[in-house]
Order: C-alpha cells, then sequence, then structure tokens
C-alpha cells in the first residue's frame, strides 16, 4: 500500500496505478530526509510522475506548488484522484498536471511556469530515460540557479557525472535503487 511517508499528510493511502512502479517508502523518506528544509516553500517537478507520490510529498512536507508530468492515462487518474483526496487542504493554484509525454512537459513548463527548485525524476527502470531526462533540462530553462535535480534509478543504469552546466554531487543507494542528485556547482 502506497502512503505519503511525513509531513501534514503523513500516513495518507495513495492511489497507484497497476502498471507502473512506484518509488518505495523508504527511498521517499530518505530523500526528503537527505532535502531537509530545502523543500520548504519550494516549487517541485515531479517527472514520470506515476501516482504523483514524490510530488504529494513534497507538498506534504511544505513545498509551494508541485507540477506532475506523466504519458500514462491511468497514472494521470490516479495523481487527479489523489489530488482530490486533498481538496480543500491543498491552496488553490498549488499543483498542475501535465499528461504528456516528458520532453513535451518540460518544454510547455518552461514556457509557463516559473523555474524549478526541486525536479524530481523516477523514469522506468533499466530505461535510458533518465539520461535523456537529464539532457532534456538543458534544453529549457526549469531549474532554478540554485536547483536541485534527484534521479531514482536501477543500480545497474549507469548516469553520467555531468550533464552540460549540471554536475553530479551525490549519491545513495537503496538496495537495487539508487538516487543521484545534480546541481549547478
Amino acid at each position: 500500500m502506497l502512503r505519503i511517508t511525513g509531513g501534514v499528510w503523513k500516513g495518507l493511502v495513495l492511489a497507484a496505478p497497476r502498471t507502473l512502479r512506484a518509488t518505495e517508502a523508504k527511498v521517499r523518506q530518505a530523500l526528503f530526509n537527505i532535502l531537509g528544509q530545502a523543500i520548504e516553500g519550494a516549487r517541485v517537478l515531479d517527472g514520470f510522475a506515476g501516482s504523483g507520490a514524490l510530488g504529494l510529498e513534497a507538498l506534504s512536507r511544505g513545498a509551494a506548488f508541485a507540477a506532475f508530468v506523466e504519458a500514462d492515462t491511468e497514472a494521470v487518474l490516479c495523481i487527479r484522484q489523489n489530488l482530490d483526496r486533498l481538496g480543500q487542504d491543498l491552496p488553490r493554484g498549488a499543483w498542475r498536471i501535465l499528461h504528456l509525454e516528458l520532453e513535451r512537459g518540460l518544454r510547455q513548463l518552461s514556457a509557463a511556469e516559473l523555474p524549478f527548485d526541486l525536479i524530481c525524476f523516477d523514469p522506468p527502470y533499466r530505461s535510458d530515460d533518465g539520461r535523456k531526462a537529464l539532457n532534456a533540462l538543458g534544453e529549457y530553462a526549469i531549474l532554478a540557479p540554485a536547483g536541485i535535480v534527484a534521479i531514482e534509478h536501477h543500480r545497474r543504469t549507469e548516469l553520467p557525472a555531468s550533464v552540460g552546466t549540471l554536475h553530479q554531487w551525490k549519491q545513495h543507494r537503496y538496495g537495487d535503487t539508487v538516487l543521484s542528485f545534480y546541481r549547478v556547482p
């Protein structure tokens, strides 16, 4: 069962698409423990959003805004259902869903939104989508100057040490799952 691990909605059960792998609770909790207070008031992008657990977790922990980019229709319906559950608890304008492939979503967000303080990618395991997502970030002015990019990937998936101005500055492993963190030095 997928639940929010911290913040004001800790313990809330989330709807999750049957066809997609959700980020494990221990990995989500570790991610937000690493980010600490940086999440407070942040603008967050949840790419390859799935159930929206990363963006919802960020909102629960004090993020000001979350954008969810997901191409899978069932997953988008789950994100909407999860946001509907929160109803009045979420301020108007605190979120946005883009039912698009990631690169098209990044293009649209770069034209319509302020830059993001935190960008989380949870691409399909054993795919090259994490690397493609990092490359796409270089094309769009979507990351705030002091922003952080966090990518969840399988331990056998190699990501580059740097892409454009982004440099990997931290990496943590949890079983077969790795969190790689990037920022502009």
